[in-house]
Order: C-alpha cells, then structure tokens, then sequence
C-alpha cells in the first residue's frame, strides 16, 4: 500500500481517491492509536468544511471511531485551527479536520491532531497507516467491541461560540471606525469571520460567504484575490482578508488592492511582538521559499530569520524544537504560538489589524517595512533516480555558487526536487527580473543536460 498521508493529512477526490471505506478504516485506526494510552472511553472531536462530500465522510469516519468503542464529538463546519483549540479545550484525545483546504470541492481530506492540538508525526501517521493495513488483511485483527462497549456519536452545540470566546479574547482592541472586507472562499470562516469582526466593533463586508457545497474556493479566497482586491477599493475599505476552505491560512491586501502575503504579515507581526518583548529570540521561522526580502528585513531590523523545508509542519517543528514564537510560510499559513498551536486564519486577521488598531497606521504603511524580491522559478525535467543528487554535480554545484557570488548578498539561489514527479525546481530571487530569468534558465537547462534523459 502507497504511503496514505501527504504532507498535510490523508487527501483526494472524495468517494474514489478518499473512500467512505478509506474514511472508515482511519476513523477506527486514528482513534485506535491516538487514544490507546486513555483510561477512560476516549473522546475524538470532528469538524469538517463545506464540501458536499462531508456529510458521507463523517459518517462512515465517526462509524470508524465508535467501532473502536470511542465517542466521536461531532461540532460541524468549522475553521481547522478551531479543531486544534477545541481538542485541548474539551480534554478530548484526539481531534480530527475533513477538508481539503484551499483544494476545489472535488477534494477532500481527513487530517488528525493529537490531544495537545498539534498535527501528528511521521512516525504516528505511519502507525495508523499500518494498523489499517493490518484491519483490512485480516479483519479478526481489529478486535472491535461488542455490546455495551460500542462508541456513540453526539453532537457538540458549543464548539462554535466555544471557539469565537477563545479568539474573542485574543484581541487587544475593537475596531470601531474600521471597514474591513472578508473573502470567506465560502468555507469554513463563512459565519466565524464575520462574526468575530462584528462583535468587536468593525463595520464588516463580507463575500463568498454563502456556500453550497460545491462553490467552495471557487476563483475566490485566498487563491484568488482579484474579487477582494477590488471590494477594498470600491468599499474604500480599511483592509481586506481572504481566508481559505478551512481558515487556517491568511492573505490580505490594503487599502489600495495591493496584496500582503504571508512573508509581509510575518514582518508586520514579528516586528509589532518585538516592540512588546514577546518575539523569542528576536527569531522569524519560515521555509526555503519565503521571499528573500523577509530575510533581509530581519537582517535590518536586528532580527534572525531560520528557514525550514516547505511545509507547515516542518516550519511548527522547528518553533517547537527552539522555542520561538512566530513562523509560517508565503501562502499565508500563519503560525503564533503564543495562541495556537497551528496556523489560524482568523486569528492572523485579527492580529493583523490589532496592529492597525495600535499603531494608527494603515495596513499599507505596516506592509512598507517589508520589500519582495521578484523570484524566478523554472523546472527542469530530470531522470527520477537523480533528481536528489544536483549538488553531487561538480558544474551545477559551481553554477550555483557562481550565481550566488554575483547577488553579494542580494539573491540568492534554491534549487529543490519536486516530491511526486520528474523535476528538479530552479527559483532564483534578485533585484533585476530579466537577469534572474536568464539564469535561472541557464542553470535549468545545465541541470538537464547533466541529469536528464
């Protein structure tokens, strides 16, 4: 059997890649391994997005946890963060996400958080990956209960106000006088969003906040931002906020359309947490592909920048394994772990204009702190049983450092295999875009030659 979990849960075109069977089996085997040290009748909570495919995956996924004799605490659509948070708030075992993220509604996906709210290692995902194995060669093997030892599933009424009380609380300000629109990619934010920005006091004008089922993400959100781009300025907004399907990324865009990315947000809120003494070894986490203007910012700004391997999870690894307190990547996944324990969209929101709030400044002026540096990204195609072994390449290693003696520090070179196909990507970051594209294509193509068929 293939590896089931990916870098972010278990995901695939609902009811054939991801199964009601599929979904069944990891209901019964998460429940199994994550709450086999409870003393008591483990409680796994469930929330989901609004993909049409949620109401058959949680069923036959809760089907999976009460067959193990656990409870699952079912608490509906909800943002992923919340499921974080809820699991620690209720002391439940465990915590469970279906949504595909900022995927198309075809999508789905089934991601698992421990009782202490974070996502799970690679070494827990392949213990339930193999009990699943193990289930379906040989049923007998599952030794489910019988009888009154069968699990239930019951609904959780209070998650939702449970989970704005808690963001509720992580504000510093209200937000009287400000408009702010909220792109809800009519997902999982689509009631918290609004919600939250009105009971603190903003005038909120929310779109893409109505979904059916099937228009989630849809050329909306924050894989699409041209709609809120434009809102902003036609509303003469303060700032807009574009979240994902499930909530747990943030992008925005100021009062004049232009769009703050995950690296300027991180600027703007690692510089605000070192004003007030709470960014941890005055240190910013980020991933090999955050823009070299963020490091050159921190560098500025009396600030360290430690870089990661792409994912969020390497990025949280790395601030659990340091202690700091701030990391995230370019595509807005956010993580403040003076608050959460995984990315959170409304929180970042929230912090975002906090420093609005405080610093009487527009988002614009905050997002100045930060230059982006174009980058330039090229594939090479190479054979697969080489693609990790560019820098092993006498020529491609001296081009590399070639290119990188010529930037003196303003550029920089990223060479890193695609996971799943025949590719090694180029991306070069400079100042001039015509010349990083020359090179980029120049090193592409000595890749190629020396590595291809």
């Amino acid at each position: 059997m293939a590896r089931l979990f990916g870098t972010d849960g278990v995901r695939g075109i609902a009811n054939k890649d991801l199964t009601a069977e599929l979904a069944f089996y990891l209901g019964a085997a998460g429940s199994s391994v994550l709450a086999k040290t409870a003393h008591h009748k483990p409680v796994i909570l469930v929330g989901t997005d609004t993909r049409l495919s949620k109401d058959m995956l949680e069923s036959a996924l809760c089907a999976g946890i009460c067959a193990t004799g656990a409870t699952a605490l079912s608490v509906g659509v909800i943002p992923t963060p919340a499921i974080a948070h809820l699991t620690r708030l209720y002391e439940a075992d465990a915590g469970v996400m279906i949504s595909a993220s900022h995927n198309s509604f075809e999508f789905n996906g089934i991601k698992f958080f421990s009782n202490q709210g974070y996502k799970l290692s690679d070494d827990t995902e392949d213990e339930i990956e193999a009990l699943i194995k193990k289930m379906k060669s040989d049923p007998a093997a599952a030794d489910f209960p019988v009888g009154e030892s069968l699990g239930t599933c019951k609904k959780c009424d209070s998650a939702a106000e449970d989970y704005l009380k808690y963001l509720l609380g992580a504000s510093e300000v209200r937000f009287e006088g400000y408009r702010f629109v909220l792109d809800c990619a009519n997902g999982a934010s689509s009631y918290f969003s609004p919600e939250l920005f009105k009971r603190l006091g903003a005038e909120v004008i929310a779109i893409n906040n109505t979904p059916d089922g099937i228009n989630i993400n849809r050329k909306c959100g924050s894989t699409h931002m041209e709609m809120l781009k434009e809102k902003v300025v036609e509303c003469k907004a303060d700032a807009g906020f574009a979240f994902d399907g499930d909530a747990d990324r943030l992008l925005a865009v100021d009062e004049e359309g232009n769009m703050v990315d995950g690296d300027a947000v991180m600027a703007i809120l690692g510089l605000y947490l070192r004003k007030k003494g709470l960014l941890v070894k005055d240190t910013i986490v980020a991933t090999k592909m955050s823009n070299l203007g963020l490091e050159i910012f921190t560098r500025e700004n009396g600030m360290s920048l430690v870089r990661t391997d792409v994912g969020d999870r390497y990025v949280l690894e790395e601030m659990l394994r340091s202690g700091y307190m701030i990391g995230g990547e370019q595509s807005g996944h956010v993580i403040l772990l003076h608050n959460n324990t995984t990315g959170d969209g409304l929180l970042t929101a929230l912090k975002v204009a906090t420093v609005m709030a405080v610093e009487k400044k527009s988002l614009k002026e905050l997002a100045s702190v930060y230059r982006s540096y174009p980058q330039v990204l090229v594939n090479a195609k190479v054979r697969n049983d080489l693609k990790y072994k560019y820098m092993e390449d006498e020529d491609i290693a001296k081009m590399c450092q070639d290119i990188e003696d010529e930037f003196q520090g303003k550029g920089r070179v990223v060479i890193r295999p695609s996971g799943t196909e025949p590719l090694v990507r180029v991306m070069i970051e400079g100042e001039n875009y015509d010349y990083l594209k020359g090179r980029a294509e120049l090193l592409a193509a000595l890749i190629e030659s020396r590595l291809g068929t």
